[in-house]
């Protein structure tokens, strides 16, 4: 089963993939399709706030937060990784439980990185927000380095996320049924 939508202004489909008996969402993968990220990075930056640097997980949202920085003509963005490396100094962390990741996570930031941050204006991206425990993650990890979330954005909005008044999206993204209908 899968679910037909327009993205800005492209049309995709997305494979659906059940989350529990009853659930199911449709899978968004942005990995490898450089048309629609470079059209959603050029949608999105029609609707951002003013900003001093771009910030995401370590997750689908790096190809679209690399083509948001170099269609702005930004010359740094942040990465939340999935694990600390061994250049990393300083480390700042938070744990985030995600609806398409089985175990809970830990994301980590640079201190290099952190200081950076600090007192700056910080755009947080993600290709789809759900539950929003992934974003509230780099929410904190940004406000433990000292910036200032100037926003949220995401290419989808799926479910509950849809009536947030914070997140700025370009297309809604419904839950589906265990049949495949939208919820």
């Amino acid at each position: 089963m899968e679910y037909k939508m327009k993205i800005a202004g492209l049309e995709r489909a997305l494979p659906l993939c059940p989350i529990s008996d009853e659930l199911q969402i449709g899978a968004f993968v942005i990995f490898g399709d450089v048309e629609l990220t470079v059209a959603c990075a050029r949608e999105l930056l029609k609707k951002a706030p003013d900003y001093d640097y771009l910030i995401t997980a370590e997750s689908k949202g790096i190809p679209l937060v690399y083509e948001m920085a170099r269609q702005h003509k930004d010359s740094f963005w942040f990465l939340a990784r999935k694990s600390a490396k061994l250049y990393m100094k300083d480390v700042l962390s938070v744990e985030v439980k995600s609806i398409t990741t089985a175990a809970k996570q830990v994301l980590y930031l640079d201190g290099e990185h952190a200081a950076m941050m600090k007192g700056k204006r910080i755009l947080i991206i993600d290709d789809v927000i759900s539950t929003g425990e992934s974003l509230h993650a780099i929410e904190t990890l940004v406000e433990k380095a000292g910036g200032i979330v100037c926003g949220k954005m995401t290419i989808l909005a799926e479910g509950d996320a849809q009536q947030r008044g914070d997140i700025i999206y370009l297309e809604k993204l419904p839950l589906f049924n265990k049949d495949g209908q939208p919820l």
